[in-house]
């Protein structure tokens, strides 16, 4: 959000870190954690649990689960998944920028009296886009990754093979989403009101951005991004194919 509509020098994650317990206290850094906490159990879960659905429709269809069906399956996973979450995601953020102490009842009890339901799903658009190129880039490029490693490497099914893999997605990841992600952050803390909105749209939005800001800007807090989604990534795809052994299921 630093310098919208503007050009100029960014303050780096580091410094923002370091400003942000210095003036509001170790506890801002938590900012917004139970709506994100409970988007995390829904959006996490159909999101990983839809793709091979997904995948196995691509199959029996078309007969192949070549790299641009794992995307596609990716693509409608992340999208349903996002579609049905987002209100929690519109509340962690306006959580995070708000300047009250108000929990998440009370931020969504505002959002509901002052803008009306509909704003609970604002920026749904981008962030179905975000979270289908996420899930996407995610899981073909981990599966892809996985399937090549094995193949010109000594990796078997295990923790290491994971572990690449994983890294390998969380950076295609974030090289994917940051610049939409961004957008629907805009768009999310955009408030509803009786004049002009500065962002009509997603696209309107990348388009006032890149005018106004530079292309650059599109990767605003990319590397905080990376550092979150990054080990994230990593983490999720190594619990979950554990599970899925412990659950005598077959690996991703």
């Amino acid at each position: 959000m630093q310098l919208a509509g503007q050009r100029g020098n960014l303050v780096g994650m580091g410094t923002i870190f370091t400003q942000l317990v210095e003036r509001e206290g170790p506890r801002s850094l938590y900012l917004g954690l139970a709506p994100a906490l409970t988007r995390s159990v829904v959006y996490g879960g159909l999101r990983l649990g839809l793709y091979e659905p997904c995948k196995h429709v691509c199959s029996y269809t078309f007969g192949s689960t070549n790299f641009a069906f794992k995307f596609a399956s990716g693509v409608i996973a992340g999208a349903l998944a996002t579609a049905l979450t987002n209100p929690m995601e519109v509340l962690k953020v306006r959580l995070q920028m708000s300047t009250s102490s108000t929990g998440t009842i009370g931020e969504m009890r505002k959002v509901l009296a002052q803008e009306g339901l509909k704003a609970l799903w604002k920026g749904v658009g981008p962030a179905m886009a975000r979270a289908g190129c996420l899930t996407a880039s995610q899981m073909a490029t981990y599966d892809e990754s996985k399937q090549a490693l094995m193949k010109w490497t000594p990796l078997e099914e295990g923790f290491q093979l994971h572990l690449i893999s994983s890294c390998i997605a969380g950076t295609a990841g974030t090289l994917a989403t940051a610049p939409v992600d961004m957008v629907k952050t805009r768009l999310m803390l955009q408030r509803e009101t009786k004049g002009a909105r500065v962002y009509r749209n997603g696209f309107h939005c990348a388009y006032q951005v890149v005018v106004t800001e530079g292309v650059k800007s599109l990767y605003k807090g990319g590397f905080a991004t990376f550092a979150r989604l990054g080990p994230q990534t990593t983490i999720t795809f190594i619990v979950c194919e554990k599970l899925r052994e412990l659950a005598g299921m077959t690996a991703i």
